[in-house]
């Protein structure tokens, strides 16, 4: 065994590390409010219903021009 093999961190220490930083890192997130995060949820919810809505519409209108051409 040579002098670098046991400089090596031990596999455990590596994953303690990590989940200290990732721990260390979700200490900084600033989380929402919940007002906050009912607001973002119908926004969400809202505008994914627009888009389904305006979808649909362009769907239907070209399955109606493909009827007419073919």
């Amino acid at each position: 065994m040579s002098n670098r093999d046991s400089e090596k961190p031990k596999f455990t220490s590596k994953v303690k590390n990590y989940f200290k930083g990732v721990r260390s890192e979700l200490k900084k997130v600033n989380w929402p409010t919940r007002k906050e995060l009912t607001n973002y949820t119908i926004v969400v919810f809202f505008t994914t219903l627009v888009l389904t809505v305006v979808i649909w519409g362009l769907d239907f209108i070209f399955r109606g021009l493909l009827t007419v051409i073919v």
